[in-house]
């Protein structure tokens, strides 16, 4: 008999913060529920995407539960922490075994600012629950992803923004998510480039630098909150990057020329992606070519990427059953 397989096809968009503030404690004590740890700030999804393909195959009674995981087609497995984290939560819902096999191929750079890892993380979660028949209401599904990421400190609100859609302002930290849409221009055009990776989890866990992003988060999120559109936000963003003083203690002395070189032209604005060695430029359709010039003359050291805002958050691409087995 040919042992039952199934694939399942989500993508969730990927995302840039503008400004984030952490949240982690109340009154000097530190939040022990991952539930609670999240942050506030804002961002927007982008028409680029993470895919995740989940593909599950039935195992014999006798035999013991496979996990593999690949990103952009390298096998990485367990070093695929939130991934891993998601299959040990739904693991202890399996009834019988299976050999699950984890696919997530990025549209942008993992470790770029570009909220790959709760792409994946929403990903593997909403690809478990339909592969497995698990039945997981909306809110557990994000609850999960959430969780994954905030204890493998690989973010704190992009899974909230992502599953909003559009640009939003995430308006307190964890999970449920409370946030809010705000409105934008159509025709906007996102250029961004990224000259490589910054891991989230140093930036989380140092000291001097998280204290400095909890208060100008906080500010950048009063002034967006008292003027709610989109020049309100990457005027907000910008400051906060100034007044963090990340690109100076992080040495990205690139970033900041590209980005006060693209804060000349005629656009909305530009600024750092949060967290990464990366820069986001909001400008018009008519304005998009000058603004990749800009970009390009930076090359080869940064991959430039053309996109837009996009107001979807996850979406089912496909569902079959298969006959034939990933590589």
């Amino acid at each position: 008999m040919v042992p039952n397989k199934r694939e399942v096809i989500y993508e969730v968009p990927h995302r840039i913060s503008g400004f984030f503030e952490i949240v982690d404690e109340i009154d000097g004590t530190s939040i022990k529920n991952p539930e609670r740890i999240g942050s506030r700030g804002a961002g927007f999804n982008l028409s680029a995407v993470g895919r995740t393909t989940v593909l599950i195959k039935d195992l014999e009674k006798h035999e013991n539960n496979v996990i593999r995981v690949f990103i952009n087609n390298e096998k990485v497995d367990d070093k695929a922490e939130t991934t891993y984290h998601i299959y040990e939560n739904v693991k202890k819902l399996l009834t019988c075994p299976k050999k699950i096999s984890i696919f997530h191929n990025f549209d942008l750079p993992v470790g770029c600012g570009y909220g790959a890892s709760g792409s994946g993380a929403l990903g593997t979660i909403y690809g478990l629950n339909k592969a497995l028949n698990l039945n997981l209401s909306i809110t557990e599904k994000g609850r999960i992803a959430h969780i994954a990421e905030v204890v493998k400190r690989t973010g704190l609100g992009t899974v909230c923004g992502q599953l909003r859609g559009g640009l939003c302002i995430l308006k307190e930290p964890g999970y449920p998510c409370v946030s809010e849409s705000i409105k934008f221009p159509p025709n906007l055009k996102i250029v961004c480039g990224s000259f490589g990776m910054i891991h989230t989890k140093s930036i989380l866990t140092d000291p001097i630098l998280n204290l400095k992003i909890k208060r100008a988060g906080r500010r950048a999120q009063a002034k967006l909150l008292k003027e709610r559109n989109i020049k309100s936000f990457i005027k907000a963003s910008i400051e906060f990057v100034d007044e963090t003083e990340m690109l100076k203690i992080l040495e990205l002395n690139k970033i900041e020329d590209l980005i006060k070189e693209l804060n000349n032209l005629k656009i909305l604005g530009a600024s750092m992606n949060q967290l990464g060695r990366s820069v986001y430029a909001i400008c018009k359709e008519d304005n998009e070519r000058e603004v990749r010039e800009i970009f390009e003359t930076y090359k080869p050291e940064i991959r430039v990427f053309n996109t837009s805002i996009n107001r979807k958050g996850p979406c089912f691409v496909s569902d079959e059953k298969v006959k034939h087995s990933h590589s």
